[in-house]
């Protein structure tokens, strides 16, 4: 039976010989709502099934699209005849290169994916041709009668096939492209080589003190790619006509995507509205346009009809899926341990359209120093087209492949110089406070803290050390892992508004996607104005009427989005308090709200509303105040700003392998957050746990898998190997650390990525620690670990 534990610590600083781990007290005595269980405010829609997503929704006299995938991974389209399907009954459109042709492409920093395919298929999946039909059966009958004549060309599917100068060139004409500017040690640029639309370096430090290390050592890992698994599909509904475009569609990121939809139609942005119902899962894969400039222009053709286009499961598997990367790091250090210098080259297989790769490519060359000190570093990322499907954005952002290879080769470098890798870890973790590379914000979370925690909650230092007899032997490993959160450059706005009566409206676009945002933020505002949590309405998201944000992303939505919630609430607050200074004879300097009343410190109370209707009338006032944030930008930082937060994951783990047939049981997964103050402590257990199978998905199970000729093996979900509820290990510990350090709401930090990063680390340290066996590929399946406990043998 699964035994799931969850903890909540703090780190006390004050206690002598370093830092302890003591049990958080229930409720701080300074919050009212902050830190405690909560329910969520969706909970009873969902669980009644009256929570609408984008799925759900129906419009007047709506159409369906369905859409031709091309079968090769690369070929030159000749011709294509879709007459016969234009004629089919029940047919109102359809889209072919023909009436795409004056439509631009769209990606992120590289513009290189067309809605439909215009000159060449470029993997097995690509659009060729949509349709809209009356229903989805007669759409589906239109497809098979579409005749499109192609001529294969030369297909390349791994990264260092693609970089070999006989490769085909994936995109032959160069693609519209912009780099935004970096700060000290970062550059970048654009189609530095053959099928490579984007490189990242990062530099810093003095090179020569590659001469001071006592060893080097170089290995190269290998990270397998993963399909994002949201249940709800990727799915748009548009109405649409030359001059406007009104989109409901289940995106991270509203107002990007009407950007990027303003250009691909060449229309002002002010005419392009996006709606956002509740999301079904999105973990990184709805950012961008998915199924929406497809469904836009077929409701285009059609006279402005709604168009509704839901992808099956099987065709989100042809849409987007998380890098692939392999990674070779070289690291010099002392005899002692002591970390000096590190050098890296990161190759994502970003598929065959540029989409978010160039975002992750940062973010993975960026993050591979790990959590620790070097005097020089060496990074360089580079993305590289292939004919399969395209990469982009998903939990973790370039940190999960960069925390593999990074926490993995610590592990190799301990094994060599036969130090604990645990101590090893200690000795070079960086120092709370500690600037994570020069110019950029100071870390602030104790590292060593928690890896102390996870181990002794593990049992790693009382772990049987006896030789064992039979096949089966048992090891443990520690891990941690580090992100930037917050995202880049990343600004947030949120409006407030509280009528006579003292209900509250929060007005902002992060996105609802299963992680409790909307509760959260609605908890942070009914503390500020002392109301209940049931007062404060989260409005629904349309980009004509919400106030701007970049997008639910990066773990942001406490840290980022939530300093404007708190902004706007707290000026809110003090504007309320200002106009009953003015109006009722108090000093709101020391007076507070309380249940839509103002409190004095010597007991008055003063209800509001009578008090609005007094001055306004019968029809009372709405009091509004909108709040803002945004990291300072700075030349001195890398990527253009400092990181809001450090996202921080800490993972022990026990393991049971069978030397004879590599099977890997997991007994033991403990991992640990540092939420710096906790909103809402069941949705703080949520995100780690959640973000902890991820990562025991990545590392035991999940794997995209193409053959030798580009077909996509496992491209359905009965195919598609998943974690399953007997795969949890016997033993599932979650710890939510209160470190206090946090920049957000109350010293609060985002939550969500850092527990997927240190998960495939430390149980390959377990399976090494148990049998000596060295993995550097994932997923650790039984075949490969097998293969290098008979390595391990013969060295």
């Amino acid at each position: 039976m699964t035994s799931i534990e969850s903890f909540e610590h703090v780190v006390d600083p004050d206690s002598i010989g370093g830092y302890r781990v003591r049990s958080l007290p229930t409720v701080p005595a300074a919050h009212e709502l902050i830190g405690r269980d909560r329910p969520r405010m969706d909970a009873r829609a969902k669980v009644t099934g009256k929570a609408v997503f984008g799925a759900d929704l129906v419009r007047p006299g709506m159409l369906h699209a369905k859409v031709l995938r091309s079968p090769h991974a690369h070929a030159r389209i000749l011709t294509i005849d879709a007459s016969a399907a234009r004629a089919l009954p029940g047919v109102r459109a359809v889209l072919t290169r023909t009436e795409a042709a004056d439509l631009q492409p769209y990606g992120t920093m590289v513009k290189d994916q067309p809605t439909v395919a215009m000159d060449a298929v470029r993997y097995v999946g690509d659009i060729v041709a949509a349709v809209a039909a009356d229903d989805e059966r007669t759409a589906f009958a239109a497809l098979d009668l579409i005749e499109v004549e192609y001529e294969p060309l030369p297909a390349v599917f791994d990264v260092h096939e693609a970089l070999d100068e006989s490769a085909p060139v994936i995109h032959p004409e160069v693609p519209f492209g912009a780099l935004p500017v970096y700060g000290d040690g970062a550059s970048a640029s654009l189609r530095p080589s053959r099928n490579v639309p984007y490189e990242f370096c990062y530099r810093t430090g003095d090179p020569d003190v590659w001469d001071e290390c006592d060893h080097i050592f170089e290995d190269t890992f290998h990270y397998s790619r993963m399909n994002h698994m949201h249940l709800e599909p990727f799915v748009t509904i548009a109405e649409a006509n030359a001059e406007e475009i009104e989109v409901w569609t289940s995106t991270q990121s509203p107002f990007n995507l009407r950007k990027e939809l303003a250009r691909i139609f060449t229309i002002p942005e002010n005419r392009v509205r996006v709606h956002v119902p509740f999301i079904g899962g999105g973990f990184g894969a709805k950012n961008g346009p998915k199924a929406d400039p497809v469904a836009i222009r077929l409701s285009q053709l059609c006279g402005g009809r709604a168009v509704r286009f839901a992808m099956t499961t099987e065709e989100v598997f042809f849409t987007v899926s998380q890098h692939a990367a392999t990674l070779t790091v070289r690291s010099g250090v002392k005899a002692d341990g002591t970390f000096v210098a590190r050098k890296s080259l990161v190759l994502l297989n970003g598929g065959a359209h540029t989409e978010h790769s160039p975002l992750v490519a940062e973010k993975a060359g960026y993050r591979m120093p790990g959590a620790y000190r070097w005097k020089h570093i060496d990074s360089v990322c580079q993305v590289v087209t292939t004919n399969t499907v395209p990469a982009g954005a998903m939990r973790g952002f370039g940190g999960t492949q960069a925390t593999w290879a990074s926490e993995r080769q610590v592990d190799l470098i301990a094994e060599r110089l036969g130090i604990d890798p645990y101590e090893l870890r200690l000795k070079n973790v960086k120092m709370l406070g500690e600037e994570f590379v020069p110019g950029e914000s100071h870390i602030d979370s104790d590292l060593a803290a928690g890896l102390r925690l996870v181990a002794g909650a593990v049992g790693y230092h009382e772990r049987d050390r006896s030789p064992r007899t039979g096949t089966k032997r048992r090891g443990m490993g520690v891990a941690v892992g580090v992100k930037d959160g917050g995202g880049v450059n990343k600004p947030a706005t949120a409006r407030v508004k509280v009528t006579t009566r003292g209900d509250v409206l929060l007005n902002c676009a992060l996105t609802e996607m299963g992680q409790g945002g909307h509760s959260a933020l609605c908890q942070i505002v009914a503390e500020v104005l002392g109301t209940d949590p049931l007062r404060v309405h989260y409005t629904k998201i349309d980009t004509d009427t919400a106030p701007f944000d970049q997008g639910t992303n990066a773990s942001s939505g406490i840290a980022v989005m939530g300093q404007a919630v708190e902004d706007a609430a707290r000026r809110l607050r003090d504007q309320v308090l200002a106009w009953a200074g003015e109006h009722l004879d108090i000093d709101p300097g020391t007076a507070f709200l309380k249940d839509w009343a103002v409190h004095t410190p010597d007991g008055e109370v003063h209800p509001l509303a009578p008090a609005i209707v007094a001055v306004f009338g019968g029809t009372g006032f709405e009091f509004s105040s909108e709040g803002f944030f945004k990291a300072r930008n700075s030349h001195r930082a890398p990527l253009e700003a400092q990181c809001v937060f450090w996202e921080i994951g800490w993972a022990a783990a026990e393991v049971e392998v069978d030397t004879e047939t590599g099977r890997v049981d997991v007994l033991q997964l403990v991992v640990s957050g540092d939420a710096g103050k906790i909103v809402n402590k069941i949705g703080c257990r949520g995100q780690d746990e959640g973000a902890a199978v991820f990562g025991l998905a990545q590392a035991m199970f999940e794997e995209m898998r193409y053959s030798d000729t580009g077909e996509f093996l496992n491209a359905e979900a009965l195919l598609y190997r998943v974690p399953l509820a007997e795969d949890i290990p016997e033993r599932f510990v979650s710890i939510t650390q209160e470190q206090g350090h946090g920049a957000g709401p109350f010293g609060a930090k985002g939550m969500g990525e850092g527990g997927m990063l240190p998960v495939a680390p430390a149980i390959a340290q377990a399976i090494a620690d148990a049998c000596g066996a060295q993995l550097t590929a994932l997923p650790m399946t039984p075949a490969r670990v097998h293969a290098a406990i008979v390595e391990a043998g013969r060295k």
